[in-house]
């Protein structure tokens, strides 16, 4: 029987924060962002058109969420299944070699202010190890709870990666 890719250690970090990170939205890259996906909605460009939307301002389109924590990384420095070299996506102790992105969904709760600070906590949900047509593989699953400065959770980014 060969050997499972999921250590016992691997499931006591179901339910555990397994990273926080934090960011400014910040109304210029908010901007740029919707206009390089082409959503050009006024109330991401014009502070009258956004109140008369019901926003106190001009606030960032509801896609820019996951941005706002996400850090820089230079191309050099990722790993050969592209991410970041020391990013969280190896936080759960697997017995693998390559990580692929399996899907993400996101719950928008509150809108996103220029100015607001967004702070994402991720928790591990689930650790799955499934049987596919070329071999074992795992499917860890993430919990990303944001919250704005004041405490409001703005969304929750759920992450599915794949691993083997």
């Amino acid at each position: 029987m060969p050997e499972s890719l999921v250590p016992p250690e691997a499931f006591e970090m179901i339910g555990k924060v397994v990273g926080t990170q934090s960011g400014v939205v910040f109304e210029k890259e908010a901007q740029r962002f919707a206009a390089a996906v082409g959503d050009l909605n006024p109330v991401y460009f014009d502070d009258e058109a956004a109140k008369a939307q019901g926003y106190r301002g001009i606030v960032a389109p509801p896609m820019f969420l996951p941005q706002v924590t996400q850090g820089v990384t230079r191309v050099d420095n990722l790993t050969t299944d592209g991410l970041a070299a020391g990013g969280n996506r190896r936080d759960v102790p697997l017995n693998v070699h390559r990580v692929m992105a399996g899907g993400e969904e996101i719950e928008f709760r509150e809108p996103i202010y220029p100015g607001d600070t967004i702070t994402s906590e991720t928790k591990v949900v689930s650790i799955e190890e499934k049987e596919g047509r070329s071999g074992s593989f795992v499917i860890v699953t993430r919990a990303s709870e944001c919250t704005n400065q004041d405490g409001t959770v703005v969304g929750i980014i759920t992450t599915k990666s794949i691993t083997r």
